[in-house]
């Protein structure tokens, strides 16, 4: 089952998490075995990719435009003052951040 594995880093809310976990130990008390969190999720990716559900795609384009939204928030100029001429320069966040 698990000839070709690949590692990957899953970002997760906590809540998210914690119906896996219950979903895991219902899983348990049915099939009188041990299952972990890592089975759960593998099943859970696995079933929802052979599903091509509406409620599937709209969860995704919802956190297509969460990602877009902090992602055009970031780039957003900064207007400072600069303190030798006291003219106002535009600065980037990012550029602020390397210099702190």
């Amino acid at each position: 089952m698990f000839e070709d594995k690949a590692r990957v880093l899953l970002v997760l809310p906590q809540a998210v998490l914690d119906r896996a976990r219950v979903f895991a130990g219902e899983a348990m008390t049915q099939l009188k075995g041990p299952v972990s969190l890592q089975m759960v999720l593998r099943a859970l990716i696995d079933e929802g990719l052979k599903r091509r559900d509406r409620t599937i795609v709209a969860n995704i384009e919802g956190q297509m435009h969460a990602v877009r939204a902090i992602r055009s928030r970031n780039r957003r100029p900064v207007v400072a003052v600069s303190r030798s001429a006291g003219r106002r320069t535009a600065k980037s966040r990012a550029g602020e951040a390397r210099r702190s």
